[in-house]
């Protein structure tokens, strides 16, 4: 077993718990534990892979309502303060979902200054996973976010939701056609992951890569 495979089971195999909604830069918690991110167009999956990756139904919240979060959600391991000494080895965020049409422009313009405010000054950020579902593949939205990322100089990676929605024969034709897409994106990274939270799969994958990234 691997060095990351090992640290893999001891941070996602214990509790986790919320501690804080963003809604301004003003409430960010103090620069400590590494973060990792989580962004994606309404309901692409976000609150059921975060769910699913650390074995907790109920720890982010899900809706069937698109465009529902709208701050930035903190997950931490349970038993961290998040503050002072008492500082977790690992934050995930939550972002609130893009692209979704009925958000009125006002809203859509909060989202994305504090999305880029937060992106470009967190120090502490070590990567952003954008959700991407299977059956509709990359989009408009999708594009304007890598751009965003690349301009922020944020590293990312492409992860492919509820693939257990396609044919399994199109998966890996699917994971080629979005590599292509960004091959020359300079802040993403060359890999793209499949997953189903539904099905479990892909989640140990997903898991190693976030904790790669943590300890870089």
């Amino acid at each position: 077993m691997s060095e990351a495979s090992h640290i893999d089971r001891e941070l996602f195999k214990r509790p986790w718990a919320f501690i804080r909604g963003v809604p301004a830069m003003k409430f960010l918690p103090p620069e400590g534990p590494p973060e990792i991110t989580f962004a994606g167009r309404s309901n692409v999956g976000k609150s059921s892979l975060i769910n699913a990756l650390i074995g907790q139904k109920g720890l982010a919240r899900t809706s069937n309502t698109p465009g529902r979060t709208q701050e930035l959600n903190y997950f931490v391991p349970d038993g961290y303060s998040g503050q002072g000494d008492d500082l977790p080895p690992a934050a995930l965020v939550d972002m609130p979902g893009y692209g979704y049409a009925k958000a009125p422009k006002e809203q859509v313009d909060q989202w994305t200054k504090l999305v880029f405010d937060y992106l470009r000054g967190r120090s502490t950020l070590k990567r952003v996973y954008v959700l991407i579902d299977a059956r509709h593949g990359v989009k408009t939205n999708d594009e304007e976010v890598f751009s965003l990322l690349d301009k922020a100089a944020v590293s990312y990676q492409l992860v492919l939701t509820k693939t257990d929605k396609i044919k399994a024969a199109g998966v890996p034709r699917l994971i080629e056609e979005t590599l292509t897409k960004i091959r020359k994106r300079p802040a993403a990274y060359p890999a793209v992951l499949a997953t189903s939270s539904e099905k479990g799969e892909g989640l140990e994958e997903l898991r190693e890569a976030i904790v790669t990234a943590i300890r870089q």
